[in-house]
């Protein structure tokens, strides 16, 4: 290699390579490291979703137990229906009673 051009060209050639592989590397390094924290992530949302739904669960097996259960209570347990229809009674009336209050006020 006594031509300097030709030199040149190979040392350039030998840089690109040794910069493409260490770029090739790197990025393979900083994808893993990626894919592994996603896989934690995802991971610990799963043990957060369990630790919710357990949770949940407890809750309702605990109420559960300490209401009584009773033959009575479903007899006098008020129709769905009939609780929402009260509910817009109610509504209806503090609606009006605001619309007074508001047009006595002014």
């Amino acid at each position: 290699m006594t031509n300097p051009l030709t030199r040149a060209f190979f040392l350039g050639r030998a840089t690109a390579e040794v910069l493409y592989e260490e770029l090739e590397h790197q990025l393979t390094d900083v994808l893993s490291h990626l894919g592994q924290f996603d896989a934690e992530q995802r991971e610990g949302l799963r043990q957060f979703t369990n630790q919710v739904m357990e949770r949940a669960q407890s809750a309702a097996v605990q109420t559960q137990e300490a209401r009584p259960r009773s033959s009575a209570d479903a007899s006098t347990t008020p129709d769905l229906q009939e609780t929402i229809d009260e509910l817009r009674a109610e509504i209806a009336q503090l609606r009006s009673t605001l619309q007074n209050y508001r047009s006595h006020s002014n």
